[in-house]
């Protein structure tokens, strides 16, 4: 039986991927065919490269028009493109009102506003099939100058670098859905400190300046976190990889609230968070600092194996599970 979260990827690639692969029908202004752990597909219309991805908003019941909007491009700008507009799928659960409706718009609005991209179109319904409020996405984007940094670009020698910290996305959410028990426990401040974190969500700037800058791989941290993004850049690559954990950039507020949630925020969902290979790291990093964006080298990518050091041991970096999202836990309160 499935856990809550992403198929796990060897039963993907038997029940999903392999078929897809063993299809007969092949076309060839198809760039970029689907692969686990990679972003996006590539379509090529008659010299202009066409970008496009999909993802649902299901780890969350607040934000999700706003959540929609910024994960879905951000796939397109993992993959060095450009997003131009999103097609947006409301499911409501029975019971739901305008109020409800209205809040998942202005949230795709404001979102679709800061990157500067037009919702398309799309359907919305009310259905007995949902039990909270459901937004997919499927967003299209065009490439620069025609070139696509894909998740299984990188070499073996390379640094791994990432941006901004580790579950952005998981605290900002677990921050807005448990605010009353979360602010039982933590100081206000910090627990709406969390909350504003999603207003670093987008990683439009940090995309453009690592492909600027000889990136060969670029990954947003979605659902399985900073540790599953780097296996899944390690798995499309087919490449090994070495992970030093002390050098993974945690803010404080994520620290505190994943402790008291009794997860791990390596595992936490962070998108907003992007993993990047590049033979040059530090210039990359310093490149990023200069335009506000926080960055660090984490580790290398190696021949075979896929290795965490934490506390000077060495363990074998698993595949994505279950995101920590879905496994929060306050003990012995009500929220």
């Amino acid at each position: 039986m499935f856990k809550i979260g992403k198929i796990p990827p060897e039963i993907l690639e038997d029940i999903v991927m392999d078929p897809i692969r063993k299809n007969n029908v092949k076309r060839e202004d198809v760039v970029l065919r689907p692969k686990t752990g990679e972003d996006c597909s590539v379509i090529d219309l008659q010299g202009e490269l066409c970008v496009l991805s999909t993802d649902p908003i299901t780890g969350a019941a607040k934000d999700i028009g706003y959540l929609a909007v910024q994960i879905n491009c951000n796939d397109i700008f993992s993959a060095g493109g450009e997003p131009v507009g999103i097609l947006l799928t409301v499911l409501l659960p029975e019971g739901s009102n305008e109020t409800d409706l209205e809040e998942i718009m202005e949230g795709a609005l404001k979102g679709a506003q800061e990157l500067g991209i037009e919702i398309l179109g799309g359907h919305t319904e009310v259905t007995n099939a949902v039990c909270k409020p459901i937004v997919s996405a499927a967003v299209i984007g065009r490439s620069r100058e025609r070139r696509i940094i894909q998740t299984g670009g990188a070499k073996v020698g390379q640094d791994v670098v990432m941006t901004k910290w580790a579950g952005l996305e998981g605290t900002a959410i677990i921050a807005k859905e448990y605010e009353k028990v979360l602010c039982q426990r933590l100081p206000m401040e910090l627990v709406f400190s969390a909350q504003n974190m999603k207003e670093y969500l987008s990683v439009g700037r940090e995309s453009f300046i690592a492909a600027q800058h000889g990136a060969t791989a670029m990954h947003d941290a979605t659902e399985g976190g900073i540790l599953g993004a780097v296996w899944e850049v390690a798995e499309c690559s087919q490449t090994g990889v070495e992970i030093w954990q002390d050098k993974i950039p945690v803010k404080e507020e994520t620290k505190l609230i994943c402790k008291e949630g009794q997860i791990d925020p390596l595992r936490l969902i962070s998108s907003g968070t992007m993993i990047i290979t590049t033979e040059h790291g530090a210039e990359l990093v310093d490149k990023l600092a200069k335009n506000g964006i926080s960055g660090a080298i984490i580790g290398k990518i190696t021949e075979k194996d896929r290795i965490l050091i934490s506390n000077q041991c060495r363990e074998l970096l698993e595949e994505p599970k279950s995101d920590a999202l879905y496994q929060v836990k306050f003990d012995s309160l009500n929220y």
